[in-house]
């Protein structure tokens, strides 16, 4: 920060101060939390055989060691990109009008989850099925670790439930893919070429009347080599499609190249395979009896009408210490 012309490049001042601000956050943080520890070793001393004392000693231990976790926590994003923003994809599979339904209940899952932890949470994308639901959409999630904590979610989920869809009142099972990539603002390493883009634009949907959208302004972008596509058509503009589209085609290589180097995650969810029975890594269950269960970890919950509401987070620190303990079984 203190070299010549650092602020020649707001952008990327910007950048660096965010950094900066996260770094001195978790330094500072430990430091007090380090110096507090040793003064509660010598206050606990100090009051041994003072039964009121010691039990507010032991309060402030309790409060330390959340602290603590909260620190344990941080220490389990490794990734080069995990405190990127995120880019996170809806997608409706198997089980018809019930997997529309499903796809809108998690689209709404995970707003309320990035509302709920002071996140920014923006619809890049959504394409709304005719009868109920969504058929997909896209969200912009941005927050510290967004990219790290929502990497746990990607994969197929599952619900179970009487469908409000069928006459018969039978129990459905419908599925929903989430993949979820970081939203790079310098894409180190991913170089495209523009004879690997094929671009096509066309007319994007709208409610009808004043709303129809006359000109070809939703955009599409296939990458050759890979065969990734991606499409935006929420912006007004073709320009500003393209580049919502162009952003989301950055981080999705580099998710490619992160599955290279984790195998295992390649195997959890791919992004080319059926969204449906044998992939879940998730299911959501409301008849008949409740009950979120996340295959990868075990990890149980049995109010799912909280998960829904945006409860994730015991999913999502239990997948992070599942991750640091094959990393360091290694």
């Amino acid at each position: 920060m203190s070299e010549p012309g650092f602020w020649d490049d707001s952008d990327k001042a910007q950048k660096i101060i965010r950094e900066l601000k996260t770094a001195k956050r978790v330094v500072d943080g430990l430091g007090s939390l380090d110096s507090e520890v040793n003064d509660l070793f010598e206050l606990a001393e100090m009051v041994e055989g003072d039964e009121d004392q010691e039990a507010q000693v032991l309060s402030e231990i309790a409060g330390l060691e959340s602290r603590y976790d909260e620190y344990e926590l941080e220490a389990l994003f490794y990734g080069a990109h995990d405190a990127q923003p995120a880019i996170l994809t809806i997608q409706a599979g198997n089980g018809g009008t019930d997997a529309n339904d499903f796809a809108d209940m998690l689209f709404r899952m995970y707003k309320r989850w990035a509302d709920a932890e002071g996140m920014k949470c923006e619809t890049i994308d959504i394409t709304v099925n005719d009868e109920a639901g969504i058929k997909g959409a896209q969200l912009r999630i941005t927050g510290e670790y967004a990219y790290g904590k929502l990497r746990a979610e990607m994969g197929v989920h599952r619900l179970i439930r009487i469908s409000p869809f069928n006459s018969a009142g039978k129990r459905q099972t419908s599925f929903v893919g989430i993949d979820v990539i970081p939203d790079l603002e310098d894409a180190e390493g991913i170089e495209i070429l523009d004879k690997d883009l094929r671009i096509d634009t066309y007319r994007a949907g709208g409610k009808g009347g004043q709303h129809v959208n006359t000109s070809d302004s939703a955009v599409r972008i296939t990458h050759l080599p890979t065969g990734v596509v991606v499409q935006c058509q929420n912006q007004r503009s073709q320009h500003k499609n393209k580049a919502a589209a162009m952003t989301v085609l950055k981080g999705r290589l580099a998710r490619l190249q992160e599955m290279e180097r984790e195998k295992e995650v390649a195997s959890a969810y791919d992004a080319k395979g059926e969204i449906a029975f044998g992939s879940q890594i998730r299911t959501y269950t409301l008849q008949p009896y409740t009950l979120v269960k996340d295959h990868r970890t075990n990890t149980e919950v049995g109010n799912v009408n909280a998960v829904l509401d945006g409860r994730l987070n015991d999913f999502i620190e239990a997948w992070l210490r599942r991750q640091a303990s094959k990393r360091d079984s290694k």
